[in-house]
């Protein structure tokens, strides 16, 4: 099969052309290599045996003949940051995404898959149990509640703090201008996909972990940070309490999904949670950073809390199990492999106090007053 895989430069999309090319499929590569994530230009893994064209999702001029010749298309290109640029997030995810589907069908051309990142994020505060056994999808936290260390999600009739549970496909309720674009697109994907019959398939991501995560985004997860604290013997920033939850996927479980949606005709016409399977608190995840680096750590609270933040989410992955998928590899794995990963790097500067200084001047990290 002839593939192209968008944003293929980049983190899962590396990942997802190596596993493809090693599968005896022709890849072909259609990334901007935008900064800061590709701060040094073109990334010296990129497989050679992909075929690379620098350029753009929303232009046309770019896309058009990056679409020419494919079987099927991995659509991984996407815009995070914390910045307030909000009109970006939706010209890159969700316009991309509509001009992808435009030439498709405006040019007649032989598509027979499209795979689409979606995010987890899609959720926001996902599913909690009130107190008296009622489900709600709660909205954002108030500042106040966050600024005086309260950090649970209360009850919307004021019935007390909730308890997460994982959350399905069935609700979405995003509370972000990411979260926001990214249900867009896989929305753009999924009706535009059905109507004009090209099997499109949506995958909702958790928080992908492994080697290749770019230094130098400031949105990129725990792993990164905690990691790239360690090395330089910084304590790690827990923010909040670090009992906050999170649904961790190792990078080639996210591959393999990716490639179960790509071949598999079940999945069509349908977004799916790609997610680690179990949940982890902050702190839990802390501690395994801690020892890859040969070091007992006790996590500590930063006094800080980044404004905007999900408390609990944790993806229920029941339906694309059913589909013969589970994720096989833990937080465990997915830090030693990046460690190994970082070690061999070179002229790795300290960025976290940048990526830290920026989120204050934007305003995202906020002091506990409590």
């Amino acid at each position: 099969m002839r593939v192209l895989v968008t944003g293929g430069a980049g983190f899962i999309g590396s990942h997802t052309v190596d596993r493809l090319i090693a599968e005896g499929h022709q890849v072909r590569i259609l990334d901007s290599l935008e900064k800061p994530v590709h701060l040094k230009g073109k990334p010296s893994y990129l497989n050679p045996a992909a075929e690379f064209r620098l350029g753009d999702v929303t232009r046309r001029e770019d896309l058009g003949p990056a679409l020419h010749g494919v079987d099927a298309v991995i659509h991984l290109a996407a815009y995070q940051d914390y910045l307030p640029d909000f009109s970006k997030f939706f010209r890159v995810n969700a316009m991309g995404t509509a001009l992808l589907y435009e030439l498709i069908v405006g040019e007649k051309l032989p598509v027979r898959k499209v795979v689409v990142a979606s995010s987890q994020a899609v959720y926001g505060e996902g599913r909690h149990r009130c107190p008296d056994g009622h489900v709600v999808h709660p909205g954002m936290r108030a500042e106040e509640r966050l600024r005086a260390g309260r950090f649970e999600v209360p009850c919307p009739d004021g019935g007390g703090d909730t308890q997460w549970e994982p959350t399905d496909e069935a609700t979405v309720n995003p509370q972000n201008q990411y979260a926001l674009s990214k249900h867009a697109q896989e929305q753009i994907a999924i009706q535009l996909g059905r109507r004009y019959r090209i099997p499109s398939v949506g995958m909702r991501y958790s928080i992908v972990q492994g080697p290749r995560q770019s230094f130098y985004n400031a949105y990129s997860g725990a792993c990164r940070v905690f990691c790239l604290a360690l090395h330089f013997d910084h304590e790690p920033a827990i923010y909040e309490d670090g009992l906050q939850v999170r649904d961790f996927v190792n990078i080639h479980d996210v591959v393999d999904a990716n490639l179960l949606a790509l071949e598999d005709p079940r999945a069509d016409y349908q977004v799916f949670n790609v997610g680690g399977g179990r949940a982890w608190t902050v702190n839990e995840f802390a501690r395994i950073a801690g020892r890859a680096f040969g070091k007992e750590i006790e996590p500590r609270p930063s006094g800080l809390y980044r404004f905007g933040d999900t408390r609990h989410i944790c993806s229920d992955v029941s339906r694309l199990r059913a589909l013969g998928w589970s994720p096989r590899r833990g937080p465990e794995e997915s830090v030693a492999e990046y460690v190994g990963w970082l070690r061999r790097q070179e002229n790795i500067e300290d960025v976290l106090a940048y990526a830290e200084r920026t989120m204050k001047e934007m305003n995202v990290l906020r002091k506990v007053e409590a």
